[in-house]
């Protein structure tokens, strides 16, 4: 049976050993980071939930926004964890109701995430939470489009930047001053 870490290199170890490599999808030349081994292993999967209820609490957040599809897989266990309320942002034309939009480009293409208007307020400060953090498009539009809903940014964390993509500033300018996370950077 695998430990629950003790310290922040400890928990980096142990998350990295669980993500697997698969090369040439979604398309040739790209080494997708596939998180469902991660996942499938109870004590990895608890580790990186406290991680990041934790990093909910500290940064006094009240929604988690969760970034489809794998962000909600991270996202709904840490506010549910954290004590705290659960956003899915997802693909357009995916939830009824009055949403709000935000368009963004991927390193694929182009896309648009939305939320429910009324899942937002003024007095909510919001935590962003996905998988991984590419060039910055999808947390950049889940991040304006919390704003755009009228709510605060408590800070975005991610399980894994890649770094070569140079998402991280992207990011980080969106942010203005709320707090970046990524619990591993390759």
């Amino acid at each position: 049976m695998t430990s629950v870490p003790r310290d922040a290199a400890g928990l980096r170890e142990l998350l990295l050993e669980r993500i697997r490599d698969v090369p040439d999808h979604p398309r040739r030349g790209v080494v997708f980071k596939d998180i469902t081994p991660l996942l499938a292993d109870p004590v990895a999967f608890g580790a990186l939930t406290d991680a990041l209820a934790k990093t909910a609490t500290a940064t006094g957040a009240t929604k988690v926004v969760g970034l489809e599809a794998r962000g909600f897989i991270l996202a709904a266990p840490v506010a549910l964890r954290a004590g705290i309320g659960f956003i899915p942002a997802r693909k357009a034309g995916k939830l009824p109701g009055a949403t709000l939009a935000q368009a963004y480009d991927l390193e694929y293409g182009s896309a648009e995430m939305e939320i429910h208007a009324e899942d937002l307020t003024a007095e909510d400060r919001v935590l962003v939470v996905d998988d991984v953090l590419a060039t910055g498009g999808t947390a950049e539009a889940a991040v304006r489009l919390i704003r755009r809903a009228g709510a605060q940014v408590a800070g975005l964390s991610v399980l894994l930047e890649l770094s070569f993509l140079d998402g991280r500033d992207r990011v980080v300018a969106a942010l203005d001053d709320a707090p970046y996370e990524a619990l591993i950077t390759l």
